[in-house]
């Protein structure tokens, strides 16, 4: 990653992080003022397990995947971050190592904060303290739910209830992942999930059209997929 420094963007940034919506305006400028503006590539590592980066990774601009690896070196994907996201929490409040990876997806920006400045700013304004730690809670109830989902559930449950989520009521999806990392999020590989897609669209369910982009065509069949019914 690159650093370009600079105040405007780094007050950009802040301002679309929601754990920084309590904040007046001063206070932000205050914030933007300690926060280093950074550029990333798409492959660049924000970290990896075992760093103790200490720092705030807020993501203006561009997507990056949080994964873990196993013993085989299997990925799993354990969340996709875009602009007003932020990573490297959990350095802020434990001296233990990272126990996961972040890598770029594409060109982006962000605007880093080193962890003693920011506990710094925490201790005269502990609404962003909360604000963090309700991020945290959160994330672990979705991890607890893609653990569940993945030992209980089926191949095909998984994907169907995971094409109504980015459907988010529409009947096109336009895929902001790569069918590979789509895969590892829903514990399943590249190859699994092909053929899952080659099924539904079979049953005329969906239809696939391009490499990005699938359309619902029956989305009650989904639903009852997604269910377990």
């Amino acid at each position: 990653m690159q650093c370009h420094c600079g105040h405007n963007q780094s007050g950009s940034c802040v301002e679309i992080v929601p754990i920084f919506h309590s904040l007046t305006h001063e206070e932000m400028d205050e914030v933007a003022r300690i926060a280093q503006a950074v550029t990333f590539q798409r492959g660049d590592q924000i970290y990896a397990m075992g760093d103790h980066p200490d720092s705030l990774f807020v993501i203006h601009t561009g997507r990056v995947k949080v994964y873990r690896l196993s013993d085989t070196g299997k990925e799993q994907v354990l969340r996709v971050l875009g602009p007003g996201d932020f990573l490297g929490e959990l350095s802020l409040f434990s001296h233990t190592p990272m126990s996961d990876f972040s890598e770029a997806l594409e060109e982006g920006t962000m605007c880093v904060i080193a962890g003693d400045r920011l506990r710094g700013l925490m201790g005269r304004y502990p609404q962003i303290a909360f604000k963090i730690l309700e991020e945290l809670s959160r994330r672990l109830e979705r991890t607890e739910q893609l653990l569940e989902n993945i030992s209980l559930h089926s191949a095909e449950r998984r994907l169907a209830a995971a094409l109504l989520e980015m459907s988010e009521g529409s009947l096109e999806i336009r895929l902001s992942l790569s069918k590979g990392d789509l895969a590892s999020q829903l514990g399943m590989t590249q190859e699994t999930l092909s053929r899952r897609l080659t099924a539904f669209e079979g049953l005329g369910l969906i239809e696939q059209v391009g490499q990005r982009s699938i359309r619902l065509l029956d989305r009650e069949e989904l639903e009852r997929i997604a269910s377990g019914g």
